[in-house]
């Protein structure tokens, strides 16, 4: 992090993409802490539509929802990783995009309502603020001035569609988000195609990783206030034991086979060399945070059907551990290790794993029978990889 005591506002240059001990700043920290809010409204009205009957919309309007979420991170995280200066001028644009957020956050559950109006009022916040930091770049470095430019006219372009949600039918919303989403995933895409922002692949590597164990938070957090809520009423059962004991191999198995390896080397074999394998990682994230996020509202909804609170089925309640846990496991392997030399080695494991945890949803305790089945994998991987501290090669 550079010292902000040099000047309340300066040019902002593009960061070293090789910089010695780069690390997250405290302002990309707190940063993330604002976003979990989003994440738990989200994850939180997740658990509550399935656990009231509605499993299908509140699939489709928590993926809806978090996208909004990872999105803004992520344009935020790459941008920062470019030319992040601690600048007077760049926490208070920061701040902005905070703000932007909390009103996001604020919006999720009219988002479960259909109504997406106070949500795109705080998205198009945090991407405004943006927006004046690509001019600011665009403003201050001529090698990558057609680049930001690029950023700043795409993404507000967009966000001059995203207004046109709140004006169309009802029967048209999803439709039209769906389609904005493919116009947001355009505009890196062809705005880094002139050239490459000079972002930092061990940095960006660990802002990845530090929003994953914000997400894996969320998720211990979701089931403990569904834990509470059981305890504290008539009829507490044993079996929310399973669900304790289940979480806790599912969140730590994660956590273990994510950090074991350094996801920055990878980034840095592919950094420059223009093979979209960035956007693969950037992007493909999505799944691995919505999925971590989704673990958590499942074992909320697991809690709610041993103590008979509600209304989910057993085979939805149990698929809502299992098949979130299977898709992250899926995608890690395909986002992280599959383009390892070592990748033969890990696909037969992660295969059979994501295969077990799926079968685990006709078990009669499914969320624990998926907690052993990742530390098996877990405890496969360590004695084939050796990983037995993080960042084991």
């Amino acid at each position: 992090m550079s010292s902000a005591s040099t000047g309340l506002v300066r040019r902002l240059r593009p960061r070293d993409p090789h910089e010695d001990h780069r690390t997250a700043s405290p302002l990309e920290l707190l940063t993330d802490l604002c976003f979990v809010v989003a994440i738990s409204q989200s994850a939180a009205l997740f658990h509550h539509e399935v656990s009231h009957g509605s499993p299908g919309h509140g699939l489709s309007a928590f993926a809806l929802s978090f996208f909004g979420i990872f999105w803004a991170w992520l344009n935020f995280t790459w941008f920062g990783s470019a030319y992040d200066n601690d600048d007077v001028a760049y926490r208070l644009i920061t701040i902005l995009q905070i703000l932007g957020s909390l009103v996001y956050a604020a919006g999720i559950a009219d988002m479960f309502e259909g109504h997406f109006g106070l949500s795109v009022v705080g998205y198009v916040i945090m991407r405004i603020a943006l927006v004046f930091q690509w001019l600011r770049a665009a403003r201050d470095d001529p090698e990558h001035r057609r680049t930001c430019l690029h950023y700043a006219f795409g993404i507000t372009l967009v966000q001059l569609l995203w207004v046109s949600v709140v004006l169309v039918p009802d029967r048209m919303k999803v439709a039209i988000f769906l389609v904005l989403v493919v116009c947001e995933l355009v505009v890196p895409i062809a705005a880094e195609r002139p050239v490459q922002t000079p972002w930092h692949p061990h940095h960006i590597a660990e802002r990845y990783g530090l929003f994953l164990i914000i997400v894996l938070g969320e998720t211990i957090l979701s089931a403990t206030v569904a834990i509470q809520q059981s305890l504290g009423g008539a009829h507490p059962t044993v079996e929310v034991g399973y669900v304790v004991v289940g979480g806790i191999g599912i969140v730590f198995s994660v956590w273990w086979l994510y950090f074991a390896r350094d996801t920055g080397d990878l980034l840095a074999r592919v950094h420059g060399q223009h093979t979209r394998e960035e956007f693969f990682f950037g992007f493909g994230h999505y799944a691995i945070f919505a999925s971590g996020a989704a673990i958590g509202a499942g074992l909320a909804v697991r809690v709610d059907h041993w103590t008979h609170q509600g209304h989910a089925s057993d085979l939805v309640s149990a698929a809502m551990v299992t098949v979130p846990t299977a898709i992250l496991l899926a995608m890690m392997w395909v986002i992280l290790l599959r383009k390892l030399p070592y990748r033969r080695s890990t696909a037969l494991p992660f295969t059979v794993a994501v295969l077990l945890v799926l079968a685990a949803t006709l078990t009669p305790v499914p969320e624990l029978a998926a907690g052993l089945v990742c530390v098996a994998l877990l405890a496969v991987e360590v004695r084939a990889a050796g990983l037995v501290r993080t960042g084991a090669a």
